[in-house]
């Protein structure tokens, strides 16, 4: 009985997550009230090794790709708050393993919650620190 409860419990964490994902994915196309957004021409990252714990600030255009190890971070977009350009940014933004053709993580990050919509990997952590005007 319990291997059962566990199965469900599991499967329905796992609906409620991909939902949230889903949501969050798409929360940062919709404008709050009174807060306008504009892009930027280029972000800051933020790149984490896990297994050699070293730590890369990665700038980055948009339309551009840089590297981190064997991922290939391309910026869609960067945007941020128009009356705070120091504020919650966030980037779209496609990471792609070296000889992967499927993306590892594709969509919004943002700057506050990195954990909210996170690239799941096993050695490297992605994450935004903000937009520059």
């Amino acid at each position: 009985m319990d291997a059962r409860v566990n199965r469900r419990s599991s499967r329905l964490f796992g609906i409620i997550a991909c939902a949230l994902i889903q949501i969050a994915a798409v929360m940062p196309t919709v404008a709050q009230e009174g807060v306008r957004v504009k892009s930027a021409p280029t972000a800051m990252l933020r790149g984490l090794d896990k297994v050699s714990g070293f730590v890369t600030d990665i700038e980055i255009s948009v339309g551009h790709t840089a590297a981190l190890g064997r991922l290939q971070i391309t910026l869609g977009d960067c945007r941020y708050p128009v009356n705070d350009p120091n504020g919650d940014a966030y980037a779209y933004l496609v990471i792609r393993d070296a000889g992967v053709d499927q993306p590892q993580f594709q969509g919004w990050m943002i700057a506050s919650s990195p954990a909210l919509n996170a690239l799941e990997h096993p050695r490297y952590d992605v994450w935004v620190i903000r937009c520059k005007i």
